[in-house]
């Protein structure tokens, strides 16, 4: 619910599965509420497996549900591009030779012109400190889409197809001790270098920020990295690479993150105080009633005002929001563990709703089978 009152977005570009920050991830997904996404450029399919015998596109799929599973514990969000990992590589030219660069960039373009960070973060240099080759090009990438977002002659197909351009307000090279051992050092008399803690530990969830991390990272299973739920304070290094500079230690100081930014936010966030002053621990079910209250004052946003853009993704958290609170649960089962494109699959669902408030309509099965329709009627008249 805290979340909902946050419209500030980052995203963190890599090379490959295991490359990014979960430390960074969690802090800014938990601790600061901004929406957090992770690009990886490639799936990993050109690497090891620690855990089978799968290599190749069968080792991508695993690395790709690694990913998946590892933003589901930290709560980002993952992005890919058609970079193939085809293994080590010397050099982003190479890279970019394999690749096919502008079909690569034009990607990375696509995904700030779909996700519309406030700001993003690469885990690598454009530069041979990266290591490599994919490192490298990852944040090269980075660099050049920073610009070419918000440029209406680049790439001028996606904005045919519904896009819009984009510009972020500022690009971060994530450096680390690692890599560079006086690191510390430069960044207390370095200017262009900002440090952020991100070991907090949060209440509300019982967990530190580094914590969960270590949970995230340990997805990863593919490539043996169990990683140790660290605690106490642990310092990130971001340096200012593209973008205006803060005028403060705080990377997003001078952006806009509240309902102030949009038009007729103001009712939404009124709304939302409310919601989170009243909420109960013990009775979330006393919430429903003011998240529908919300999810139509976003809705009506969108009929209102040309910018839309962050009411329909709070009313997608919203609609979450609603299900947690009722308890509701819906599980859908089939004996068929695949269809093909128009053929059809029988199914069996089965539904709970653990509040005692009145239960839940699940319209989008209406449509399908009255048989459905009825064996849901135990389940009330407000729809989320």
């Amino acid at each position: 619910m805290q979340k909902l009152n946050v419209l500030g977005s980052v995203l963190y570009i890599v090379a490959h599965p295991d490359d990014e920050n979960t430390k960074l991830i969690a802090w800014l997904a938990n601790g600061k509420k901004v929406r957090t996404g992770n690009l990886s450029l490639t799936r990993g399919d050109g690497g090891q497996n620690l855990i089978g015998p799968e290599l190749g596109d069968a080792l991508g799929i695993i690395r790709t549900q690694e990913l998946m599973e590892a933003r589901r514990i930290d709560g980002g969000e993952q992005f890919f591009t058609r970079a193939v990992d085809f293994g080590y590589s010397k050099n982003a030219a190479e890279s970019f030779e394999k690749w096919g660069k502008q079909e690569v960039l034009s990607d990375v373009v696509r995904v700030i012109r779909t996700f519309r960070p406030d700001v993003i973060i690469t885990r690598f240099a454009p530069d041979r400190s990266a290591g490599h080759g994919h490192h490298e090009a990852s944040a090269i990438l980075a660099e050049e889409a920073f610009d070419l977002a918000g440029d209406p002659k680049a790439f001028p197909e996606q904005l045919e197809q519904g896009l819009e351009v984009w510009q972020p307000r500022r690009l971060f090279f994530n450096g680390s001790t690692w890599w560079k051992k006086d690191l510390a050092d430069i960044a207390k008399s370095d200017p262009d270098w900002f440090s952020v803690d991100v070991g907090g530990y949060d209440p509300l969830l019982g967990l530190s920020y580094t914590e969960i991390a270590g949970r995230s990272r340990s997805m990863h299973k593919s490539q043996g990295f169990g990683a140790a739920e660290t605690r106490g304070e642990m310092l990130e290094y971001l340096k200012l690479v593209k973008g205006d500079r803060p005028k403060t230690k705080d990377i997003f100081e001078g952006i806009d993150m509240t309902w102030g930014r949009v038009k007729g936010g103001d009712v939404i966030r009124s709304l939302i105080g409310d919601l989170i002053n009243r909420y109960s621990v013990v009775e979330p079910e006393q919430s429903i009633e003011r998240l529908a209250q919300l999810e139509t004052e976003l809705d009506k946003m969108c009929s209102s005002f040309s910018d839309c853009w962050w009411a329909p993704l709070k009313s997608k958290v919203v609609r979450d929001l609603l299900r947690n609170c009722a308890g509701l649960i819906v599980e859908a089962n089939s004996t068929s563990s695949f269809v093909a494109s128009r053929d059809s699959i029988r199914a069996s669902f089965a539904s709970v709703q653990r509040s005692a408030v009145p239960s839940l309509t699940l319209s989008m099965f209406m449509a399908i089978d009255r048989r459905v329709s009825k064996s849901m009627n135990r389940l009330a008249q407000h729809s989320p």
